[in-house]
């Protein structure tokens, strides 16, 4: 239990019997009247942004997360199914879930899973995967007179991002999973 004056962004705090972060969260202190803070709730089972505030002597029940490593696997079109890496148990999880990572995860990639009360809340990637280049239009010649020469190229998963002009088909390339852009080439 936390009292509001703990409140971090990040935190993940159990409110009416569901799982929030804190996105944000601002003190006030009227002229009449007890201090409060003002806070902005993301539900972690549904994404619904909400605000709400809270009396600075109120106690609030933190939610405690782990973290799992898991193994992805293949998909069947509706679920992904992934491969517990301490108990080897296949794990399937629907595509809303794994929506926000399936354009750079190809097989065999670890992600994380956080876990709250016993059920996966959220999948994220490592911040940088390598993916080869499935599919590369050739660059404009001449096309360099602009420092930021790019073009639009598709990522083994089918993922389309945009490039430096000398990246070819069949180059392993970097890519950072939090912007969704091209970080240079993979050793």
């Amino acid at each position: 239990m936390i009292s509001p004056t703990q409140f971090k962004a990040g935190i993940v705090i159990k409110y009416n019997n569901r799982l929030y972060t804190i996105l944000s969260y601002q003190h006030v202190k009227p002229g009449k009247g007890p201090a409060y803070y003002r806070t902005k709730l993301k539900g972690l089972d549904n994404d619904a942004v909400i605000e709400n505030t809270f009396r600075s002597d109120e106690k609030i029940e933190t939610a405690f997360i782990d973290e799992k490593k898991l193994t992805y696997l293949y998909s069947d079109g509706d679920m992904y199914h992934f491969m517990d890496q301490e108990s080897y148990e296949q794990v399937p999880l629907s595509k809303d879930m794994c929506q926000n990572i399936a354009d750079f995860m190809p097989e065999e990639t670890e992600i994380t899973a956080s876990i709250a009360n016993n059920k996966i809340i959220s999948v994220s990637l490592p911040n940088f995967v390598n993916l080869s280049v499935a599919k590369a239009e050739p660059g404009a010649r001449g096309d360099t007179a602009k420092s930021t020469a790019s073009k639009n190229v598709t990522v083994e998963t089918g993922a389309n991002i945009m490039v430096p002009n000398f990246i070819n088909e069949g180059d392993k390339i970097r890519i950072d999973t939090r912007t969704s852009e091209y970080a240079g080439k993979a050793k």
